[in-house]
């Protein structure tokens, strides 16, 4: 029996290498698994927990579905569908929300990372995101969910949160208790500035990150922009673990060419950085040009887009109703 996978990805706009190598190349390869069932989520009912404006949400949600096609993933095999359209989140939240403990959202720390030091004036949405997480995860009897390091906290409380409701309302086995899908030679991908710092769209400087939607002359600019240090290319992992730029570099260069980390240092290993950059900057054309290409093809046709995601929300919305209405019964209303 294969695999119930559900990912959601926060319709951000303008996705980068970090979004691509962190998540969408590993769901392109989850799509092409054929004893995978998989659901990729626009997760617009996150991106509102910051503020957001209204049509600029609506271009990036398109936009994240286009990444997600350009990339290769079939919508015809995989559903890709946006939160909102699927009332069923709002709702099983809601109810998983009297489940939850604040004891254990208090614990989150990706809330404290991003609240900052005025907790107050956090929104309410921001502190019970994870109980929504946990709501889209399992209405669908999700058996696996990819997630990154900043995410298996989530997945814990998602998983605190169905055994519970399991036991208070004596309903054995009824939430299916997810399982992490650790991706395999993944190095977290860092900022071409600093290379201690995840890449990131926030970040002021556009010479830090790699956009999906570059031009050929502009990833080469970034790459030859790229910070590094004086020293020619490490001979060995030790070395390299100490130089924090050039081993975002050489993980990049491993994550494109699915290469191993020993491999690529052994390639390069004692040649200067221009010679390394000259390989990354065209292993990168290769690989995100044709995506680039086809998001700005696919960007022309919004009708095409917006029916993936009307198709994708019928079929979410027809599994996820169904589990609604069994969580109806369970609790008495």
């Amino acid at each position: 029996m294969g695999k119930k996978i559900f990912s959601g990805v926060q319709p951000t706009g303008n996705l980068h290498l970090g979004n691509y190598l962190g998540a969408i190349k590993n769901f392109v390869d989850l799509n092409n698994d054929k004893e995978n069932n998989c659901i990729f989520c626009v997760v617009d009912l996150h991106a509102i927990t910051v503020g957001q404006i209204p049509d600029e949400l609506r271009d990036n949600i398109r936009e994240t579905v286009a990444t997600f096609v350009a990339s290769g993933i079939d919508p015809e095999k995989s559903i890709i569908f946006n939160q909102s359209q699927v009332s069923a989140h709002s709702e099983a939240a809601w109810i998983l929300s009297c489940t939850a403990r604040m004891g254990w959202l208090n614990r989150m720390t990706q809330f404290k990372e991003k609240a900052g030091k005025d907790k107050e004036k956090a929104s309410i949405g921001l502190y019970s995101y994870p109980v929504l997480m946990a709501a889209d995860i399992l209405l669908y009897d999700t058996t696996h969910v990819p997630v990154g390091d900043d995410q298996k906290q989530h997945l814990e409380l998602c998983r605190d949160i169905a055994e519970k409701f399991n036991k208070d309302f004596n309903s054995e086995n009824f939430f299916k208790l997810p399982e992490p899908l650790i991706q395999k030679n993944y190095s977290r991908i860092m900022s071409l500035k600093d290379g201690t710092k995840k890449m990131s769209k926030s970040e002021l400087s556009d010479l830090a990150r790699i956009n999906l939607t570059d031009e050929n002359d502009q990833i080469i600019n970034k790459v030859k922009k790229a910070k590094t240090d004086p020293l020619p290319m490490p001979s060995d992992i030790e070395e390299l673990n100490k130089r924090p730029e050039a081993r975002n570099l050489i993980n990049i260069y491993t994550s494109l060419t699915n290469s191993s980390l020993e491999k690529s240092i052994k390639e390069f290993s004692g040649k200067n950085f221009s010679n390394f950059k000259e390989n990354l900057a065209q292993t990168l054309i290769d690989k995100i040009n044709p995506i680039s290409t086809e998001i700005k093809k696919l960007l022309g046709d919004k009708s095409y887009l917006d029916k993936i995601l009307l198709d994708g929300s019928l079929k979410a919305g027809d599994i996820a109703s169904k589990k609604i209405k069994k969580i109806h019964e369970i609790v008495g209303f």
